[in-house]
């Protein structure tokens, strides 16, 4: 019995959309993510030196699975692109679902004559159980570019990459569905990671951070996520994803302003 999302082309026909997820140690979500897009007519992983078994459950969904070393999101997202057959591209991360209304939106689009090279697809983010509606994580916002012709490619950027795709972006209307931190683990080790990076990126950009920076940004960040986008109105997750958000910028500025003290020769 059909449940309503599109068939993936007859064997030995070119796939009309290529699925791409980059992931590393994801065993523990990878298979729900490549179920949710199996329509697709090609489906590639590409990861770098996974530990666990990401690379086993992947291929176990009838995913092709790509080591590349890594250097950036971006660039991994790339490597695939490279190898894929399809006219056009669909990104997902690990933590994230497609749905079938999704699926049929996509298979509609692209069998018509797409007038853009590039579109937006939303997010509907949950976290601790809750979806999260307001703060600056409802779907309005939250909207990047996730399918594309296969001739666009993203950035190099190590945070924040996006697709370098010409103007005139269209928007899908179904979302993904989003669950970024199982855990508050999950969140404190991503923070680690993107800390860095991002303190990194900037610093290289000509940015600088001294004190007061440290003072102002983090409970600004809290007051215009909680109080001005109505975090609060998620209630205990909206509180919690608020002071999660202050403690962010306060790492990512913190690491920018160790960086400052360093290349102005302080001990």
């Amino acid at each position: 019995m059909s449940d309503g999302s599109p068939r993936p082309p007859a064997a030995g026909a070119a796939p009309s959309v290529t699925v791409v997820v980059a992931a590393r140690n994801a065993a523990a979500i990878i298979e729900d993510c490549l179920t949710s897009v199996r329509w697709a007519g090609e489906v590639l992983v590409v990861e770098n030196d996974s530990t666990d078994d990401t690379v086993a459950r992947a291929r176990a969904t009838g995913a092709t699975v790509l080591n590349h070393p890594f250097r950036t999101i971006g660039l991994q997202r790339n490597a695939a692109i490279e190898r894929a057959r399809g006219d056009w591209i669909l990104v997902l991360d690990a933590d994230e679902r497609c749905t079938p209304a999704l699926a049929a939106e996509i298979a509609r689009l692209i069998g018509g004559s797409p007038d853009r090279d590039a579109w937006r697809i939303g997010r509907r983010n949950f976290f601790m159980g809750k979806e999260i509606r307001h703060g600056g994580w409802e779907g309005s916002r939250d909207r990047p570019i996730r399918l594309f012709r296969r001739a666009l490619r993203y950035d190099d950027s190590p945070v924040h990459e996006h697709v370098i795709a010409p103007a005139g972006v269209g928007a899908l209307r179904e979302p993904l569905l989003h669950t970024p931190y199982a855990s508050l683990d999950e969140y404190f080790e991503k923070l680690n990671r993107y800390s860095r990076s991002w303190a990194r990126q900037h610093y290289d950009r000509g940015r600088r951070a001294g004190a007061l920076t440290l003072l102002v940004k983090p409970p600004a960040r809290f007051v215009s996520m909680w109080l001005i986008r109505g975090g609060f109105l998620d209630g205990a997750p909206g509180l919690v994803l608020a002071v999660m958000a202050a403690v962010s910028v306060a790492a990512k500025y913190a690491r920018l302003w160790e960086l400052t003290r360093r290349g102005a020769g302080a001990p």
